[in-house]
C-alpha cells in the first residue's frame, strides 16, 4: 500500500513512529507550537509530524528513515516509513562511494593530491555537473576534486573518475566490510564503471550516523566529507532551500535524481556542531516526472520539512564529535 494511502488511514508514518514514542500530535496542532521541543522524544513527534504532513501532500511512494540524536542514549526514531527496502538510490550512493575512496586514502593506497586524467571518452555527454563543460580534454585532476565535484554539484563524470581509483567491485566490498551489504554499486561489463546502485533508508541513515560517529573512516576524511556536504555550493534545492546561509552551514546533505526519484539524506547539526537529527528520505511515483527543478512536489515537500526539521532540533543538543565549519566570505576576485 502507498505511504500516501496508509497515512490517510492513520496507519502511516506517525502509526510506526507512535509505537517508538507514543501517539504522535496531528501535524498541525505540532506545527501550531511555535516554541522548539525540549526534549528527544517530542523533537522526534514534531519531524514525524511534520514529514507526514508534507510527504502526504506530495503524493507518491515514501521511503524514509528519520532519527533524533539522545544524549541519554539510543537515537530517537522519528520516521520509519518502508525503511529496509531496498531501492535504486541514486546520486545519494555517492556518499558510499566517496566512502570507499576515502577508505583507501586512510590505508595510504591513495592520497587526495594524486591526480587521475579527464579523458573525452570518460566524460558523460550532458551529464549533471561541470566536466562535462569543460570542452578541453585531456587534462588532469586530483582525486580531491573528483570529490569535491562529486558531492557538491553531483558531477557525473566524477563517479567514472571515482572508478579509475576504486574499481566496483572494490566499493561493494570496502562497503560490506563496513556494515552496509544493502549500499552496493552495480558493476558493468568495464570493471571500472558502475550504476550508483541501491541502499535502503535505513543504511544510508546509519552509514551518516557511522559517519559523523567517526567509526566509518578516519578523523581527516570525515571532516573532509562532512566539509563538502556542509558547503554552500552542496545541493540547496530540498532540505537547505528555505534557509539562511548559516542555517544551511548546519546541514550536510546529498541528493539523487533520475527518472521518477527524488531523493535526499544528510545530517543536520547542533549549533555548536554536533549531529542532532539525520535523515534518509527516498521518494517517487510523483507527479511531473520530467521536472528536476525546485518545482517538483518532491522538491517542495523538503523544502519545507527542512526548517521545520531544523526548528525542531533547535534546543536539542547533538551527539558526539563536533565538526565547526570555516566560515565561508564571498570574494570579488582580486
Amino acid at each position: 500500500m502507498r505511504l500516501n494511502r496508509r497515512t490517510a488511514l492513520g496507519l502511516g508514518t506517525v502509526a510506526t513512529a507512535g509505537t517508538v514514542l507514543g501517539a504522535a500530535a496531528p501535524a498541525s496542532a505540532a506545527e501550531a507550537t511555535e516554541t522548539s521541543p525540549t526534549t528527544p522524544a517530542r523533537a522526534a513527534r514534531r519531524v514525524a509530524a511534520v514529514f507526514t504532513k508534507h510527504s502526504t501532500e506530495a503524493g507518491g511512494n515514501w521511503q524514509a528513515y528519520v532519527s533524533v540524536a539522545d544524549p541519554a542514549g539510543a537515537p530517537v526514531v522519528a520516521v520509519q516509513a518502508d525503511p529496509d527496502r531496498r531501492i535504486e538510490a541514486y546520486s545519494v550512493n555517492k556518499i558510499a562511494v566517496a566512502t570507499a575512496v576515502l577508505d583507501k586514502v586512510d590505508r595510504g593506497l591513495l592520497t587526495l593530491d594524486q591526480q587521475v586524467e579527464v579523458s573525452a571518452a570518460i566524460v558523460v555527454p550532458g551529464g549533471d555537473g561541470i566536466f562535462s563543460l569543460d570542452g578541453a580534454y585531456p587534462s588532469r585532476v586530483t582525486i580531491g576534486h573528483v570529490l569535491a565535484n562529486l558531492l557538491t554539484v553531483s558531477d557525473d563524470t566524477a563517479v567514472r573518475l571515482c572508478g579509475l581509483v576504486a574499481p566496483a567491485a572494490e566499493i561493494n566490498s570496502i562497503l560490506v566490510a563496513k556494515g552496509f551489504p544493502n549500499t552496493q554499486v552495480e558493476p558493468v561489463a568495464n570493471p571500472n564503471r558502475f550504476f550508483l546502485g541501491t541502499s535502503t533508508p535505513r543504511e544510508t541513515h546509519d552509514l551518516l550516523r557511522a559517519l559523523v560517529a567517526g567509526t566509518l573512516l578516519s578523523p581527516a576524511s570525515t571532516t573532509y566529507l562532512l566539509g563538502l556536504l556542509r558547503s554552500p555550493v552542496a545541493f540547496t534545492d530540498g532540505i537547505r532551500r528555505t534557509m539562511s546561509s548559516d542555517e544551511r552551514a548546519r546541514v550536510a546533505t546529498k541528493a539523487g535524481w533520475f527518472a521518477d526519484a527524488r531523493h535526499e539524506a544528510g545530517v543536520i547539526f547542533d549549533r555548536s556542531g554536533a549531529a542532532v537529527l539525520t535523515y534518509a528520505l527516498f521518494a517517487d511515483g510523483q507527479a511531473n516526472p520530467e521536472d528536476f527543478g525546485a518545482t517538483h512536489p518532491a522538491m517542495q515537500a523538503r523544502a519545507a520539512m527542512g526548517p521545520k526539521f531544523l526548528a525542531a532540533v533547535d534546543r536539542i543538543a547533538g551527539v558526539g564529535t563536533t565538526f565547526r565549519i570555516t566560515a565561508r566570505r564571498p570574494s570579488n576576485g582580486g
